[in-house]
């Protein structure tokens, strides 16, 4: 016997990109309940959110995601619901959300489990899932396995439309807040995983992600992207761990460099200096992103 539906509450974290929330709160529908964390603060993203029948809520500053997702998880009732994560660029439509919690709900052992995705308008894929970020990972890519550790059963599902158990939510505890962009579902899963949780891939279910569609500096992205890997890096594997996932991504990025050419290999060579630095020091440094 299957289990019971328990319901699904949807929470957003936005920043910016009014209209692009609005689309994501009517593609919805109004069949789950949705809290709004606005860390930009914006009138315009309040009154979306409203007018959608939303929750609103303002923390007053841009807590990042991690601390954003906590602060509306615990504004949801207290009641076993699980909670859709679902970034204001992602567009889910309401039977392809409730195929998807049928999915969680077959699956006891799943903590979490996430749709395939493809660009708007476009049959084109959107990164789902992606191998662990791991010192020998690092490496396997910079002599070109990365194709293998792609098809791998061992992968992590991206926020961006990603469908949260509660009990696991329970056993896992709280988004990880040293992290302020990217990773953090990362840890949270490998948290999971430790527990004896498993995640979940669903190709049969569709959504839409922009990927990236509400950050227009590229060079933010960037640092904040790999100031995310770095401390996930160091918090699971150590110092000594942080310093072969780095080498291993340099050698990568050298070899890349020596057969590339004109804009491609001028990205390549800004990366390499990044990682030479330090994604994390450099990150602080711009002010992308807080402490870890």
């Amino acid at each position: 016997m299957s289990a019971p539906d328990v319901g699904v509450d949807v929470v957003v974290v936005a920043y910016g990109s009014p209209d692009a929330l609005a689309e994501a709160l009517l593609s919805l529908g109004d069949a789950s309940p949705v809290v709004v964390v606005d860390n930009s603060s914006s009138p315009a993203t309040a009154a979306v959110a409203r007018s959608a029948g939303a929750r609103y809520v303002d923390p007053g500053t841009n807590l990042g995601f991690a601390a954003a997702v906590n602060v509306a998880i615990e504004k949801l009732p207290d009641a076993p619901r699980d909670v859709l994560l679902l970034n204001p660029d992602a567009r889910i439509e309401p039977d392809q959300l409730a195929q998807l919690h049928r999915e969680l709900l077959a699956h006891p052992d799943v903590a979490c489990v996430a749709p395939a995705q493809h660009l708007p308008g476009s049959a084109s894929a959107s990164r789902a899932r992606w191998p662990w970020h791991t010192p020998a990972g690092a490496w396997a890519e910079a002599v070109g396995l990365s194709r293998r550790r792609l098809e791998s059963s061992r992968y992590f599902l991206g926020g961006a439309v990603l469908l949260l158990r509660r009990t696991a939510l329970v056993d896992v505890g709280p988004f990880d807040e040293r992290f302020f962009l990217y990773s953090e579902d990362e840890d949270w899963q490998r948290r999971a995983v430790e527990r004896g949780w498993h995640v979940r891939f669903c190709p049969g279910v569709s959504a839409e992600h922009a990927a990236g569609g509400t950050e227009t500096d590229t060079t933010r992205l960037r640092l904040r992207l790999h100031a995310g890997i770095e401390r996930y890096v160091r918090k699971w594997h150590g110092p000594w761990g942080w310093a072969l996932y780095r080498s291993g991504t340099l050698f990568g990025l050298a070899l890349r460099l020596l057969v590339q050419r004109g804009p491609r290999r001028a990205s390549t060579a800004r990366l390499a200096r990044l990682y030479l630095t330090g994604p994390d020091r450099a990150a602080r440094r711009a002010g992308v992103v807080p402490p870890g």
